[in-house]
């Protein structure tokens, strides 16, 4: 459904911290599914287990930070900028490896104002790597 240049509409991540590479469904207010395509030519990887490359688990939160982000881009919230406020319950199930693709699920389970609740999974050949229950705000101001 989004390109890279449409996501790059939503929020103001670009290379190499940007960590999603398109998004294949999209409900607004409710859900939204993501893909990132792991490759070896990652920066994090030259530092991250040379020899035995493994993605930062970190980096798969903020993989969902991110999709989230363009949920709440996509969701008719006008703001500036989407802040996240906290994590919860992140897990990381299994490494991810470079030739992986993510599949970055999430569901938007409380809005209120400004500030969005959601759950995130992400996922490998249909295998559960990692997940997390995020708050965000939106705000007018950007920093």
């Amino acid at each position: 459904m989004l390109d890279i240049f449409e996501i790059q509409k939503c929020i103001p991540h670009r290379y190499p911290f940007l960590l999603v590479d398109r998004i294949i469904e999209l409900v607004p207010d409710k859900s939204i599914v993501g893909l990132k395509n792991v490759s070896i030519n990652e920066p994090f990887f030259q530092g991250h287990f040379p020899g035995n490359p493994v993605m930062p688990g970190v980096l798969t939160i903020e993989a969902m930070a991110q999709t989230a982000g363009v949920l709440g881009a996509k969701s008719g919230i006008a703001a500036k900028a989407i802040y996240f406020m906290s994590i919860e319950n992140a897990k990381f199930r299994k490494p991810v490896r470079p030739g992986d693709q993510l599949r970055i699920e999430i569901e938007l389970t409380h809005r209120r104002s400004m500030v969005m609740k959601f759950n995130g999974k992400v996922f490998v050949d249909d295998q559960l790597v990692s997940e997390a229950q995020m708050t965000a705000m939106a705000s007018d101001k950007e920093i």
